[in-house]
């Protein structure tokens, strides 16, 4: 369901500190992952060990089943063993040398490894094998928009939503590229799709918490960015997001608790630091 811009205005309005406190949460917003695990389709349970020892039982009882070493190779990366998840993806390319989904893996895991040269050469693959392959044409835009190959990227996740994914980070990636160009009503739109898409995940509220907050509806701002932090109460951006507002709102307290607490679970992350510093001055 896609949101609608708010006529309402916030009570008070930010400095101009506030206001580059904006600028910078919403650089740091266009740098986050998608709101989902990019690997295709498996739940985070099934980087177990001991899904991972089922799995290898079920390729002991068949070798050639390339399918089995492609879920195996999905379950190696989510457990964060990528030299396996790429013998695997090898392995199932091996027995079969048109299997889009193994290529589209695979180029997640080199793109995880910082072989940004062989991802691209994947994802292409995938592409040129299945033209219709979204998640392809998802994984590549986020490897360009990375690269900041921002046009190639935004036409990535365009040719997905084209082809009626179902994968919010089509909607989420291309919402960040809407925000970052300033385009805020087109940004959530994408966001409250992604929304839509998966009620659960944190990031895209954080995004369309950042364009509702660049057209000054503080109020919806703040709903979105309390509802990131229930979804997800450790990401560092969702409290920094929060305390921007308790900050424009004059209540300096509440706002340095809260960049308080980006800080700590991040002590790295600018806009926080930046924040908290502000606040308790």
């Amino acid at each position: 369901m896609y949101a609608a811009m708010s006529s309402r205005k916030p009570s008070m309005r930010g400095s101009a500190a506030t206001a580059l406190m904006l600028v910078a949460l919403a650089a740091a917003g266009c740098q986050s992952a998608g709101p989902v695990g990019e690997l295709t389709r498996i739940d985070t349970a099934q980087g177990s060990n001991e899904n991972i020892s089922s799995l290898s039982a079920v390729i002991a009882r068949n070798q050639n089943d390339p399918e089995a070493y492609n879920v195996r190779g999905s379950a190696y990366g989510r457990g964060g063993k990528y030299r396996e998840a790429l013998q695997d993806f090898d392995r199932a390319l091996q027995l079969n040398p048109n299997y889009y989904q193994a290529y589209s893996n695979r180029a997640l895991i080199h793109r995880f490894m910082g072989n940004q040269p062989a991802a691209l050469a994947d994802y292409n693959k995938a592409i040129q094998l299945n033209a219709s392959y979204d998640a392809a044409y998802i994984g590549r835009g986020n490897l360009y928009r990375k690269a900041a190959r921002v046009q190639d990227a935004f036409n990535d996740f365009q040719k997905a939503i084209e082809l009626d994914t179902t994968d919010p980070r089509a909607y989420h990636n291309r919402g960040l590229i809407y925000q970052q160009q300033g385009q805020h009503a087109f940004a959530i739109e994408d966001f409250s799709k992604a929304i839509s898409l998966s009620p659960d995940a944190a990031e895209p509220y954080n995004g369309r918490g950042l364009s509702y907050l660049a057209t000054n509806d503080d109020e919806n701002a703040f709903s979105d960015f309390n509802m990131a932090i229930k979804l997800d109460g450790k990401i560092a951006e969702s409290w920094a997001n929060q305390a921007l507002i308790y900050e424009r709102r004059g209540d300096k307290a509440k706002a340095a608790k809260s960049f308080g607490e980006a800080v700590r679970l991040d002590p790295n992350y600018k806009p926080a630091v930046d924040g908290l510093a502000r606040t308790r001055a």
